[in-house]
């Protein structure tokens, strides 16, 4: 059973950023690709990005060069920095860990998610 967990949310004004992570556990975690998305009250949750076992990593295009995905294979960790926070940007973000094989999604795990609340 993959062990999610993610931290580093809160409350901050437009304008500032936070760090998010996920640690994962049970898992060898290099192997596994980790998306990050977001659920806004009354809205569906949709996909902020990823990175792969091997590094790449997109973005979608309402965060891309405001946001950044990093992995720590060491510390079984995923980072999301998320710079020039906007209002829209408050929602409840989850982590997504998985094996991708063959167009599946294997081991198909999530985390219990993190509140993020940007004031303006």
């Amino acid at each position: 059973q993959v062990q999610l967990v993610e931290s580093g949310g809160g409350l901050v004004q437009a304008g500032g950023s936070l760090r998010l992570s996920c640690a994962a556990s049970r898992i060898i975690f290099s192997i596994y690709t980790i998306d990050w998305y977001r659920q806004a009250p009354g809205k569906q949750r949709e996909l902020v990005g990823g990175i792969s076992s091997g590094g790449s990593t997109n973005y979608a295009d309402s965060v891309k060069g405001r946001f950044t995905i990093s992995r720590d294979n060491a510390k079984n960790t995923v980072y999301l920095q998320m710079n020039s926070l906007k209002p829209e940007d408050t929602a409840v973000y989850y982590c997504n860990a998985y094996i991708f094989r063959s167009g599946d999604k294997l081991s198909d795990s999530w985390g219990q998610g993190t509140h993020v609340t940007v004031s303006s």
